[in-house]
């Protein structure tokens, strides 16, 4: 099965594999989140850290997103240190792709034994992704 950015993605978890492998579990977000930045620069992956997200509601600014990192203008990625991932991630992911109007994001799980048994890949049910605004 062939998926949008699958040749992206697939560079990404290597890049978070690589991380992984030489950190392990137990640290926080920040953390490999940094490392990860490292890993996607040497391997000449262009990302943006921290992008600031406006969300408005009938034209007013109400807030904003923080996605961990947006790679390459394609995929969100969100890095977590958590015991297990749970609906609300998954949420959050999909929140960050339909605010930003991309198809897919990445939700990493630093905090697994195994890191490939904490990535899910998130993509929007519908065929069109809209952007909120």
């Amino acid at each position: 099965m062939s998926y949008v950015h699958d040749e992206m993605t697939e560079r990404i978890i290597g890049c978070a594999m690589i991380v992984h492998e030489a950190l392990g579990p137990g640290f926080v977000e920040q953390t490999y989140e940094a490392a990860l930045c490292v890993e996607l620069a040497e391997h000449h992956i262009g990302f943006e850290r921290q992008m600031v997200v406006p969300l408005t509601y009938k034209d007013r600014k109400i807030g904003e997103y923080r996605p961990d990192l947006v790679v390459e203008n394609r995929v969100v990625v969100e890095i977590k240190s958590v015991d297990r991932l749970i609906g609300l991630h998954r949420a959050q992911v999909l929140a960050y792709i339909r605010a930003l109007g991309l198809p897919v994001g990445l939700l990493l799980n630093f905090n697994s034994e195994v890191l490939r048994t904490g990535i899910q890949r998130v993509e929007l049910t519908t065929s069109r992704p809209h952007r909120l605004t």
